[in-house]
């Protein structure tokens, strides 16, 4: 028997069995060996139908969208948004109804299963046999149990993706506290935004992701954040995008930024091509037109003494002159950068034409209120924690923090307290055992890693392959699969070829395929689940993801799979999650929070929750208008701030205001010159920084995110793959863009085969397509394809992945991994 009978046709117990002939399904399916053709002739017929509509949350993208989700007869049929979710609005983006190939895709495992071919590696098969929940969970707990006794925690990771709410994600860290471990957990986010939420935190002290008020904005400057194609809420930005675009007069100007033509930036007023990683230079010179024209928001920012404008190119000013009234170190940023950062300099710099510089930079300084907002394609770079802060600082010139039409910070919800303290269930060994001596292994906050990063998931595999600073025993994964998403992911494949690994995804992925135990989670379509929204206007939501049916086959919620390892340790922690009991526990004891703080909608107890799907309550408590802030008094914001409140509520710096001269850069300042190679006096700026670009090619290589790319999910879904490059016509493959003359010096036609490769001394094949609207010395296309595994349909589909030519470099500030940097050579295949 073949691998892909092996993994789809395990061979099941009575109980299994009867669990998957029980439910319906398309007649391709395999369940357990038999097509759901099959287990339907041999399930009793329905005596009634009867339709239910189910209130959860979609699990396509981050945006945490409410959905309808009708079940007929037991069988999910349709998913539809919410009409009284404040996100959805009854509405959904194109991958909102593909949850139901998900629940029914027929390469899911059907429950937990062990590895009995010890050799691991593509092409390998593991000879997964199922076992029982309880064999598996013993495995992994006597596992965990030994490396403790030993004194060795500090060898277990626990490497996790994205993260829903307390009970799933929100287990990990009190389970890396009592069991002893640096390593639990270990997040993606270094391989997201962490670039960006760090610029964020170095300038306005809140480490975090913007909200925003798109529907009050005037101006939008986007720089490299796929507004229409994949920024989170997605959903939500087409339906906001209708109302600030309307069809004859558009209420909001837009300025888009980014390496191709897509369709954010052909649907804006202005489509400026940038040169990879030099977004910031952009930035820099909009402020600098901003001060020499006078046009920053002075009740904001302050004034020169004298109300003469003294910012002049190339000329210094004397700090004394001017009188900060929210911001810190404006005329310092001034005389150290942004005086000789002209629009002329930065045309040279991104190979964007002066004349658009400037109108773009006089737009937004005229066009208030006007929000500049960023992602991975600015801080995906090694300058990138430079080129977040130049961006962010635009909002401060032109006054938009916290302000109508402006952004601001999400909000959490009134959740009520967890059921068991976890502080009275540590041990002496969880207080002071040597694993309290180890470090990180990705190295985050070491003196010779990544000081200031919040996760460094990319360099795990590699690290405890070289052994630096030690191997680790054992690993174990949750929504993330390092193996294809991670840069160089064949190094990941042979640093599991040594390890224990434990993988939880319901379907066969990469990683998966590198397992020594499954114990595969139910897909979202039936997990009970709770979920804080993502920023998205502020004021505190909190959704609640409700089963629509009960589970397929014999799978486990994740949060329930973590509690049930921890009753089985010995000692406080072992009863700490006996006397959690289980994850809906969890959930029960959080929904308790609304009785004092009702929603809007009348939510004010777990039921209610679970009837509507979401709590939540408005408005956004603060407001800053004119530079001077307001709190919601219950009736309007009537209630003034205290430069105290401002600072223990919206601007947590040292100052309390927001800093051009950012202190937390300034605190660490010795270390990022000493081991980042900065400039001591000036790193503590928004500054120009030349990025690395690694890889030893002569094209950047750049691989956005599209429409109908759901983090992972979507791999195999035949639909999905078929609508996922519209513009370029891809369907059953991705094409890569180059432009016309880029192809033409190389002897590439339209439509014929190439092959990229860069310095990590891999190669990757697909077909190219001729596209004036990318750059000529930039490659790109989506990263969905290229699996090895992860199902039939996901499997082989050309090009090959994206992540074997991509070179693992990091910023050593922010440990931001630079995904968008690396630069390769293309020829015909």
């Amino acid at each position: 028997m073949g691998l892909i009978e092996r993994i789809f046709k395990p061979a099941v117990s009575r109980r299994r069995f009867l669990q998957a002939t029980a439910t319906s399904g398309a007649a391709a399916s395999l369940v357990g060996g038999y097509t759901l053709r099959e287990t339907q002739a041999q399930a009793p017929a329905a005596s009634k139908t009867e339709t239910k509509i189910t209130k959860s949350i979609c699990h396509q993208c981050p945006a945490r969208c409410g959905i309808d989700v009708y079940t007929t007869d037991g069988r999910v049929h349709a998913i539809y948004g919410t009409s009284d979710h404040p996100i959805s609005n009854g509405k959904l983006c194109p991958k909102g109804p593909l949850g139901t190939y998900i629940l029914y895709d027929p390469d899911r495992f059907k429950g937990p299963m062990k590895r009995t071919n010890p050799k691991k590696g593509r092409g390998e098969d593991p000879k997964f046999v199922p076992i029982s929940w309880d064999e598996a969970l013993n495995t992994v707990a006597a596992r965990l149990q030994g490396l403790r006794d030993k004194g060795e925690s500090h060898r277990f990771a626990l490497c996790f993706g994205r993260g829903w709410g307390a009970s799933c994600a929100g287990l990990l860290g009190t389970f890396g506290e009592l069991y002893g471990s640096p390593n639990v957990p270990i997040g993606h986010s270094s391989m997201c935004s962490d670039g960006g939420i760090l610029a964020k935190q170095c300038t306005d002290g809140n480490a975090s992701y913007n909200a925003y008020d798109y529907r009050n904005a005037n101006m939008l400057l986007m720089f490299g954040c796929g507004f229409l194609e994949a920024f989170r809420p997605y959903n939500n930005n087409m339906q906001v995008w209708g109302y600030i675009r309307g069809e004859r007069t558009p209420k909001t100007r837009v300025t888009a930024v980014d390496v191709h033509m897509n369709t954010t930036l052909a649907a804006s007023d202005r489509a400026l091509l940038v040169k990879p990683g030099t977004d910031g230079a952009l930035a820099l010179a909009i402020a600098h037109h901003l001060l020499v024209n006078g046009l920053w928001e002075r009740s904001f920012v302050g004034d020169f003494k004298d109300g003469v404008n003294q910012f002049k190119a190339g000329q210094t000013v004397d700090p004394a002159s001017f009188s900060e009234k929210w911001v810190k170190g404006l005329v310092e940023w001034w005389n150290v950068e942004l005086k000789d950062r002209t629009p002329k300099w930065a045309s040279e710099v991104t190979t964007i034409l002066e004349r658009d510089i400037v109108a773009t930079a006089q737009e937004f300084g005229t066009t208030r209120p006007a929000i500049a907002l960023f992602e991975r394609g600015v801080h995906a770079h090694s300058n990138g924690i430079f080129n977040g802060m130049a961006v962010h600082s635009l909002n401060a010139l032109v006054g938009s923090l916290f302000a109508k039409g402006g952004l601001m910070y999400q909000m959490g919800p009134s959740y009520g307290p967890m059921p068991v303290d976890a502080g009275a269930h540590k041990d002496d060994y969880a207080k002071d055992g040597p694993w309290k001596k180890q470090p990180r292994i990705d190295l985050k906050g070491h003196e010779d890693g990544y000081l200031l990063a919040k996760n460094m998931l990319q360099e795990v595999g590699p690290n405890s392959l070289k052994g630096k600073p030690y191997k680790l025993d054992t690993v174990m994964f949750y929504l993330t699969n390092p193996v294809w998403t991670a840069p160089n992911g064949p190094e990941w494949e042979e640093a599991l070829k040594e390890l224990f690994v434990i993988d939880t995804s319901p379907f066969p992925g990469e990683t998966a395929m590198m397992a020594d135990i499954l114990l595969p989670d139910h897909t979202y379509l039936e997990r009970l689940q709770d979920a804080p929204t993502y920023p998205f206007q502020g004021f505190p939501m909190a959704q609640l993801r409700v089963p629509a049916i009960k589970p397929l086959y014999d799978t486990k919620y994740f949060g329930d799979t973590l509690i049930e390892i921890g009753k089985r340790m010995k000692g406080p922690m072992g009863d700490y999650y006996k006397a959690l009991k289980d994850s809906e526990n969890v959930i029960r004891h959080l929904a308790k929070g609304f009785e004092k703080d009702p929603g809007d909608n009348g939510v004010k107890d777990f039921e209610g929750w679970k009837e509507k799907g979401v709590w939540y309550r408005k408005p956004y408590l603060w407001q800053q208008r004119n530079g001077e802030f307001f709190e919601w008094d219950g009736k309007a914001y009537a209630r003034p701030m205290t430069p105290e409140d401002v600072k223990k509520k919206l601007m947590p710096t040292d100052s309390g205001r927001f800093e051009f001269r950012s202190s937390k850069l300034e605190h660490s300042a010795d270390w990022i010159a000493a081991k980042a190679g900065r400039d001591k006096a000036r790193l503590m700026f928004p500054i120009w920084e030349e990025p690395k670009h690694p890889g030893g090619g002569d094209l950047y290589l750049v691989t956005p995110k599209v429409a109908l790319h759901a983090e992972g999910r979507g791999g195999n879904l035949p639909v999905a793959i078929s609508l996922l490059q519209p513009t370029m016509g891809g369907r059953d493959q991705v094409y890569i863009e180059i432009h016309p003359e880029t192809a033409k010096k190389r002897g590439i036609g339209d439509g014929e085969r190439v092959r990229i490769k860069s310095s990590t001394g891999h190669a990757i094949e697909g077909t190219c397509r001729h596209f004036e609207g990318v750059r000529p010395d930039t490659l790109v296309f989506p990263m969905e394809h290229g699996h090895w595994a992860h199902g039939r349909w996901a499997q082989a589909r050309a090009p090959g992945h994206c992540g074997e030519v991509t070179v693992n470099q990091s910023d050593r500030v922010t440990g931001q991994c630079n995904y968008y940097t690396t630069k390769v050579t293309i020829e015909k295949a």
